[in-house]
């Protein structure tokens, strides 16, 4: 079976996020002054091969717990679905 999975990783609670700052600024200079905060973060669209959802599942936690985020700063979440 063929699954697709989507990352969105981002930061953890409390860790200085500057390109969120500097976005926010540069909104601020184009008048949207409402903009409190900008909060970046990184979005992947993994497909794979697996069995099961569950193998499918266990695999992209693997990826994102090795290589796609890094665990002392960022924080992620992710979905799965089978693609047909």
């Amino acid at each position: 079976m063929k699954y697709c999975g989507k990352v969105v990783v981002t930061l953890k609670p409390g860790v200085f996020d500057p390109q969120g700052m500097t976005i926010r600024n540069a909104l601020h200079a184009l008048s949207y002054r409402e903009v409190e905060e900008v909060e970046t973060g990184k979005y992947f669209r993994v497909t794979l091969e697996a069995k099961t959802k569950e193998e499918a599942e266990r695999r992209i936690r693997e990826m994102c717990d090795q290589l796609l985020a890094n665990p002392v700063i960022e924080q992620y979440t992710f979905e799965v679905q089978e693609i047909r």
